[in-house]
């Protein structure tokens, strides 16, 4: 097992909006489409292909794990997903990764001040 959250690093944009969806509570699988939607304000959609082979990665690579569902849907065949620790320290990794990224992207990017005469 990989024992560095560096070596998963950097994550697929669909890995990190499914671990981002998972960070606030466990979700079934529509519920992750669903909070993907609301969190980048309907900018990335995930297709249930997508979603589903991500998360059959995600769960071998032991940073997702599938739970019980809620107890009133005890007969239904919702399957709930939740982030391990080992994925909350990937995100959190990958949440700084990105974060150094924008910073340098920012002091790139810094409007030219015009010249004085």
């Amino acid at each position: 097992m990989k024992d560095s959250v560096d070596e998963f690093t950097p994550l697929a944009p669909a890995r990190l909006h499914i671990l981002l969806a998972l960070a606030g509570e466990s979700l079934h699988g529509y519920g992750i489409m669903q909070e993907v939607l609301r969190q980048t304000e309907s900018r990335y959609k995930l297709g249930p292909g997508t979603l589903y082979d991500n998360l059959q990665r995600l769960m071998k690579q032991k940073l997702v794990e599938e739970v019980a569902g809620l107890p009133e849907e005890e007969n239904s065949r919702r399957r709930y997903y939740r982030l391990t620790s080992l994925g909350r320290g990937v995100l959190a990794a990958e949440v700084a990764r990105l974060e150094g990224v924008i910073k340098t992207a920012r002091t790139h990017l810094k409007p030219l001040q015009p010249r004085r005469a």
